[in-house]
């Protein structure tokens, strides 16, 4: 025993350590830094979500883009028969042709940017791994920034065409940003259903445990 009182290390007949002992030094810089992991997954994070807000809002402007050129308006387009139609019009009222008075514009445009900004609060606050809850915030985002633009250019409302029904029996007509809100907002209603699944399941494991 040396007299700093520590064991030596163990050595082969030629003074080098054997191969099966592992250089502490050298694990510990493979791990990756806590601050790293995180760092990426909030670049990832951000990504998903500018990216699926982005893809959202460009999708929506193209097609009523190409309505605003291609259609006349109040004039119904068959594309399968009556069950399915392009007919654009404007819309003052809220997704689905929800209508509130001649204060319409003012007041949906309002709630939108409300809802915009609640949001990328609810963005901010949902971890990378949850990515289902990431991908519908974004989408109901997406779809919500789509019909604002709309209304902040134009005092005539939003632009609807796709119009379903048979006859007169028909859906109100709506876009693309109606679709992603509706998608998204189920999404959402799921990440959320799940999330209290699995807090009861935990609180029924700590009590039986």
């Amino acid at each position: 025993m040396p007299a700093d009182g520590h064991a030596p290390a163990l050595r082969d007949d030629l003074g080098n350590e054997p191969e099966g002992r592992m250089d502490t030094t050298a694990l510990e810089a493979e791990r990756p830094a806590p601050a790293a992991a995180a760092s990426a997954d909030v670049g990832r994070k951000a990504a998903l979500y500018l990216g699926t807000v982005g893809a959202v809002v460009a999708l929506d402007v193209v097609t009523k883009a190409a309505v605003e050129k291609a259609l006349r308006l109040y004039e119904p387009v068959p594309v399968w028969g009556e069950v399915f139609r392009l007919t654009y019009i404007f819309n003052r009222g809220a997704a689905f042709g929800l209508h509130v008075g001649d204060s319409s514009r003012f007041i949906f445009l309002g709630l939108a940017v409300i809802a915009v900004l609640v949001l990328f609060f609810m963005y901010r606050s949902t971890p990378w791994s949850d990515r289902l809850r990431l991908i519908a915030i974004a989408s109901v985002t997406g779809g919500a920034i789509g019909n604002l633009v709309d209304r902040v250019r134009s005092d005539r409302g939003v632009v609807d065409f796709l119009d379903f029904g048979l006859g007169t029996v028909r859906w109100p007509v709506f876009n693309v940003a109606d679709i992603a809100v509706t998608v998204g907002a189920i999404l959402l209603a799921i990440s959320l259903w799940k999330e209290e699944q699995r807090n009861e399941h935990e609180e029924r494991s700590a009590a039986t445990g």
